[in-house]
């Protein structure tokens, strides 16, 4: 976790909460005030509500005024998962939790307490994430095993271009939201959509990479939780809807060539060793040549 931009401490009225709201704001003020105004009946928990505000021009004054929310406003944009983290080091010690949510998310009622009751469960569950619907009301994929080199790198460089290729279907097998029940289930990680982690466990493995600016966090994190000894469950009692994008679609090139390299980044982390040298050089040449063919498309 970078710790070369720290948020100024917390204010003295703010909540002395268990569980930290944290999203991130890019242009997002109505998505924003939807998202928080959804929690009154998500949790039956205090919640100490905080918006990071990753696009400088944007006044988000009004939009969390009724919710009592803090603004953090870092001054540039530190992409998804160091916006997190700014926030995180805002955290009182109270703050137990950090529920992690994109402004585009509405919560249904009782959702944070499902989670809540699941991560309490056993102080080995590092992270919970709720089923997450999307605007149609189909079930997103929001739960995957972390995926093997020959699948995860398969679907990274041939889904855009080949959607029905052998990797990207056993990768989507992974899904864990396609499962039916209501127990929790183990998984490998969770979409940074909507996740709720234990502090102490985010603390463990130094939050989230920053380095990943948008995109690949979320699947780096779980798999750093479970190396760490930690669970990832994914809880179908807890729903949330998540419209999906919209603070992406005016930078939507933008987000393509994050996409690209975050992919190439964590693939590149995860097979490090000089004797994989060879592999990182396809991998490289292998999503240049997708982002490329998304730009051609675009």
């Amino acid at each position: 976790m970078n710790t070369s931009d720290r948020p100024s401490a917390a204010p003295s009225g703010s909540l002395a909460a268990l569980v930290a709201l944290v999203t991130v704001s890019y242009f997002s003020g109505d998505d924003v005030l939807t998202c928080l105004a959804s929690t009154s009946s998500a949790s039956s928990e205090p919640l100490d509500l905080i918006v990071v505000n990753n696009a400088p021009g944007d006044d988000l004054t009004a939009a969390t005024a009724s919710s009592g929310a803090r603004i953090l406003s870092p001054g540039r944009n530190l992409g998804y998962g160091g916006a997190v983290n700014f926030a995180a080091r805002s955290l009182g010690t109270d703050a137990r939790f950090i529920l992690v949510t994109n402004p585009d998310v509405v919560f249904e009622p009782g959702s944070i307490d499902e989670m809540l009751a699941v991560i309490r469960a056993d102080d080995r569950i590092g992270a919970v994430g709720p089923r997450v619907t999307n605007d149609d009301g189909s079930i997103y994929p929001s739960a995957r095993d972390v995926p093997s080199l020959t699948s995860g790198a398969g679907h990274a460089v041939f889904h855009r271009v080949w959607p029905q290729n052998p990797w990207s279907k056993r990768y989507l097998r992974a899904d864990k939201s396609k499962t039916s029940g209501t127990e929790p289930i183990e998984s490998g990680w969770l979409s940074g959509s909507c996740m709720l982690v234990r502090r102490d466990a985010f603390e463990q493995v130094g939050g989230f990479d920053d380095r990943f600016f948008m995109y690949f966090e979320d699947v780096d994190l779980g798999e750093r939780l479970g190396n760490a000894g930690r669970r990832v469950l994914y809880a179908p009692t807890a729903t949330v809807q998540h419209t999906g994008g919209t603070s992406t679609k005016r930078v939507s090139a933008a987000m393509l060539s994050a996409h690209h390299h975050s992919a190439y980044l964590y693939l590149a982390k995860r097979y490090h060793r000089w004797y994989q040298l060879p592999l990182r050089v396809a991998l490289r040449a292998g999503l240049g040549a997708r982002a490329a063919a998304g730009r051609i498309r675009g």
